[in-house]
């Protein structure tokens, strides 16, 4: 037998040293390769996270700006609902005075408001009467708005398509060259229907006003009149003001903003110095002159592909960038924000280190324990062995060996294996649960930064609804320190005016969990803020409610501004009365609670008498007063439930509730009337003014909005013509009336029109002599079907509707060839024609009268005019001009129906009058009434003595013919010599009458 000397333990302790080393270098490196794996999907991971951020931090920051633009669209469009309503259309009136224009040489008008709030500007060669009443009209309007809107905007203006432009502030209107042309500058028809269909509010691109010397985008608004294009509002905002609206507040990010043209608008590499140097010079920012070529064709294709949101990598000076690129749609802008990869990875670089000294840490370890498991499961056991086998050797056959076992050094890798596994395990579940605490660290670090920074208002309640948190901004906006919300109730912070809500607001969160709307919050200092509040639950995992989110918006300005604006589009500007919209509004409503048969009202319509002879002899200022004085009244007059408007004018309205008869209405009306004849005192002026009102009852005279105003117009026509200052109550007799006004209204226009009217001329007889001395002409209609409709009928509609200036010239040119036939024919030819207020007071009498005169070859000296002295009394001055430009023609003028008006022997005498006619009412009570009788006898001795002929008409008897004779008035005209005839029938008259037979009984 072969004696082998066993191993000696050095031996084995040396093997055992090199496979634990072994082992050791191992573990060492499977540690490295799995802390470099989990820092690549950490860093994969912290760039999505990166990257999602970006784009989080993107929409946040464009939404914020979009809801910008959109509110400055929205007061953009009240505004132009404003302009449009008061200078485009007649439903509004203003009260204004002439616009003063700058003295200039210029091409172009200039003015300033009195006020200095705006200027207005438009080319000499476009001004007409339209204009000078747009200059003060606009300027009166923007009075009003210019305040509110120019804190909105760097300016607000109105453009039509004549080049007119009303602006605040006044500056640019000063400054703006003669030649500009303001239109083709901001481009008019952009606004217009080929660019805008939907007639919107609409953003123009950016460009640099040259005028301002400021880079600007404006937003404008379509103004239509009659489904016509003819003028637009608009607004310039600075683009470096609105760029301030795009801050960033992480120093590591930077901004860019592009619009759709590819002009740059804002980059860290351009200074203002630059913007305006190029803006001067007239030249585009191109990206490609400040922007790196790679951001330029990302944004580029983002432009070309129109997605919302882009974002993409991109390399710029070793460095890379990630970027998002969003379009803001209002105005066509594109904004990028961007960042270094390399900031995201700084923290990144620390946890490497942490990592792989942490591994081979692990490592290390696993190595020690692996030595320790080969001593105690290998090594020992074969030192056992040897043992054994050494015993053996010496001859000691009973020396017991080890146990055997299947594979011992598979159970030890077995274990080994399980004790891996094991600790890998764990090593994992911890890696994952310190993941999950930082990004929950991250999280509501975020969230708590974004709250406190936050610019809405935030509480945070607990489910009892106590306060339990307070934001910065709440603290601002409230005016309270900290400790006034400290445990109270949420509700406690609601305004008094709104605490009766408070119950509604508690039943939702209850019931609902969630409640929104606009509401008030209590101030420090005492006042209300209103605010756009929300409430909404914050729930645990098992999601059950255990507190609630609160914030608050300052919606402060967007209440006044509406306040503003309902204020412009519903209340006189003047008076502060309920205007023509407003109060068609109540009207409807009324209207609509009459039809359910319990509600009854009484409309009132009316004027005042003779407001315009006020406002045109003591001025507009006064008249404007007056005004103001009777909206006083009437509002403290009358009762807070019943809605008084002022319609335009001096015409006023009023809807009283609950008045169900006419005795009643009768009393409010007789209380209106008393109220309004007290005197008035306006400066050195006391004043007594009356009212005609028209009165109709609803629902029984009209279940009609429209009907019930006609009726009650119909009313106060019926009143004024009963005599003023007093009520007259619809009846249906009365819409006949109107009904047969409008007939003959349209068949006056076709009666003109197919020559249904002729002349009848009644002669002027010399009583001495019988000798006729002249003729008056008098116009009648012979209607096709209605036969002869009399001139007490057609002429007042005539005069109304202005139809009378086309058919009083038609007579005076008929007239003026009827005394050019007898002129030719060598017989008396003197003619007198009556004249209307109209013709009067039309500024082409004087040139129609020349070319009358002309064409008809008539001697000026046969035409006699007719007018009335009430038709001289209004504005004197103006009368007299006329008149003496009447005399320049060589026209006599007499003055018709004496003593009926508004007699002034002061006036009289300054009128270049030639003829006085004594009216008919005067005489024909003679010799029964002594009054007329004496009358008549004063006006012929008057005439005379200021050497004035005389001329009496509707002389029927003889006992009036001797009379005037008697009393040296020897010209009369009237049926006890002829009744007006035809020109056939002049020819057969005799140039004397004999006795006093009568021609044509």
């Amino acid at each position: 037998m072969v004696y082998r000397r066993p191993p000696s333990r050095f031996g084995i302790h040396s093997l055992s040293i090199k496979l634990s080393a072994l082992i050791s270098a191992i573990c060492l490196i499977a540690g490295i390769f799995a802390a470099v794996f989990m820092l690549k999907s950490e860093q994969k991971q912290l760039m999505f996270e990166e990257r999602e951020e970006l784009e989080q931090y993107s929409a946040r920051f464009i939404g914020q700006f979009d809801q910008l633009i959109d509110t400055k669209t929205n007061i953009a469009e009240q505004a132009n609902a404003v302009v449009s309503r008061a200078l485009f259309t007649d439903d509004v009136q203003f009260s204004v005075t002439l616009p003063q224009f700058l003295a200039t040489d210029e091409l172009t008008l200039r003015s300033v408001s009195r006020d200095g709030l705006s200027g207005a500007v438009l080319p000499k060669a476009n001004f007409n009467g339209y204009y000078e009443s747009l200059f003060a009209r606009s300027e009166a309007l923007w009075q009003v708005i210019s305040p509110t809107l120019t804190q909105e905007f760097f300016n607000f203006f109105v453009l039509t398509e004549d080049d007119f432009v009303r602006v605040a502030p006044a500056n640019w209107a000063l400054d703006v060259p003669a030649d500009y042309r303001a239109h083709n500058a901001i481009k008019f028809d952009r606004a217009g229907p080929d660019n805008n269909s939907e007639r919107a509010a609409i953003w123009t691109p950016v460009y640099y006003d040259d005028v301002l010397g400021k880079w600007v985008v404006s937003i404008v608004t379509p103004i239509y009149k009659e489904n016509q294009h003819v003028a637009l509002t608009g607004a310039d905002i600075e683009l470096s003001s609105l760029l301030s609206f795009l801050p960033i507040e992480d120093t590591k990010q930077q901004l860019f903003v592009v619009d759709s043209k590819g002009q740059l608008l804002a980059h860290p590499n351009i200074d203002q110095e630059t913007y305006k140097e190029y803006g001067r010079a007239g030249k585009r920012l191109r990206m490609s002159d400040f922007v790196n070529s790679n951001l330029v064709e990302l944004v580029t294709d983002a432009m070309r592909t129109r997605l919302p949101t882009v974002t993409e990598d991109f390399d710029y000076e070793g460095e890379t960038y990630l970027t998002t690129i969003r379009k803001v749609e209002g105005l066509d802008w594109y904004v990028g924000i961007y960042r270094k990869q390399s900031n995201a990875l700084e923290a990144l670089e620390t946890l490497q280190l942490k990592f792989l000294g942490l591994f081979i840490l692990y490592a290390i370890l696993v190595a020690l324990l692996l030595h320790q498991a080969l001593y105690q499961l290998v090594l020992r056991r074969i030192y056992l062995l040897v043992d054994a086998v050494s015993s053996f050797g010496k001859g000691k056959m009973d020396t017991e060996f080890p146990p055997e076992s299947t594979d011992e050094i598979g159970v030890l890798n077995g274990s080994f294996k399980d004790m891996s596994v094991e600790l890998s395990n764990t090593i994992s579940g911890l890696n994952q649960r310190i993941k999950e605490k930082e990004i929950a660290e991250q999280a509501a670090n975020r969230l708590s930064k974004a709250v406190a920074h936050s610019g809405t208002g935030v509480l945070i309640t607990n489910y009892q609804l106590n306060i339990e948190y307070v934001n910065p901004k709440m603290l601002e906006m409230t005016g309270f320190d900290e400790d006034h919300f400290s445990d109270a109730k949420l509700l406690s912070v609601i305004a008094k005016e709104m605490a009766i809500f408070n119950d509604d607001i508690e039943y939702d969160l209850r019931t609902r969990n969630y409640w929104r709307g606009d509401t008030m919050l209590e101030r420090a200092d005492g006042q209300a803020l209103w605010v756009s509040l929300s409430v909404s639950p914050i729930r645990d995992e098992d999601g059950v409610v255990n507190s609630y989110v609160v914030s608050a918006q300052d919606i402060s300005f967007v209440k006044e501004s509406q306040r503003k604006m309902e204020q412009l589009a519903y209340f006189d500007t003047l008076t502060g009365l309920a205007n023509r919209t407003f109060f068609r509004m109540q009207l409807r409503k009324s209207m609509a609670l009459a039809e359910r048969g319990h509600y009854a009202f009484a409309l009132f319509y009316f004027d005042l008498d003779e407001f315009k002879r006020i406002n045109d002899t003591l001025g507009h200022d006064i008249g404007d007063q007056l005004l103001v004085e009777v909206a006083n009244r009437l509002k403290n007059r009358l009762r807070t439930e019943d809605t008084i408007a002022r319609l335009g004018g001096d015409e006023f309205a009023v809807l009283l509730s609950g008045i169900e008869n006419q005795e009643r209405a009768a009393e409010v009306a007789n209380t209106i009337q008393r109220t309004l004849n007290e005197p008035i005192q306006l400066g050195n002026n006391e004043i007594i003014v009356s009212a005609s009102i028209g009165i109709t009852m609803a629902p029984d005279d009209s279940s009609e909005e429209d009907q019930l105003l006609k009726h009650a117009d119909l009313a106060m026509y019926e009143a004024k013509a009963k005599g003023r200052n007093t009520h007259h109550f619809y009846s249906r007799e009365l819409n006949a009336a109107a009904n047969e006004r409008l007939y003959i209204e349209n068949e006056l226009r076709h009666g003109i029109r197919d020559s249904q009217f002729h002349l009848n001329y009644q002669p002027q007889v010399d009583s001495r002599t019988g000798k006729i001395l002249g003729f008056e002409a008098l116009i009648r209609w012979t209607h096709p079907t209605r036969g002869v409709i009399s001139p007490v009928k057609f002429i007042p509609i005539a005069e109304a509707t202005g139809l009378i200036v086309e058919l009083g010239e038609w007579v005076l040119r008929e007239a003026c060839y009827f005394s050019s036939r007898r002129a030719k024919a060598g017989l008396e030819a003197n003619i007198s024609v009556n004249l209307s207020v109209r013709q009067f007071q039309d500024a082409t009498l004087i040139p129609t009268l020349a070319s009358i005169l002309k064409e008809t070859n008539v001697a000026p000296r046969n035409l006699h005019l007719e007018l009335t002295e009430s038709m001289l009394m209004g504005d004197v001055d103006t009368a007299i001009g006329q008149l003496h430009e009447i005399k320049r023609l060589g026209v006599s003028i007499s003055i018709d129906d004496f003593g009926t008006g508004y007699s002034s022997l002061s006036y009289l005498k300054r009128f270049p009058v030639d003829v006085l006619k004594v009216d008919r009412s005067f005489v024909q009570d003679i010799p029964d009434d002594p009054n007329d009788m004496e009358i008549t006898a004063a006006i012929i001795a008057m005439a005379q003595k200021l050497n004035l002929n005389v001329v009496a008409e509707g002389v029927e008897t003889k006992e009036q013919m001797e009379f005037l004779k008697a009393n040296n008035c020897f010209v009369v005209q009237g049926y006890y010599f002829s009744k007006p005839l035809t020109e056939a029938d002049v020819l057969e008259l005799p140039e004397y009458f004999a006795g006093s037979a009568m021609v044509g009984k």
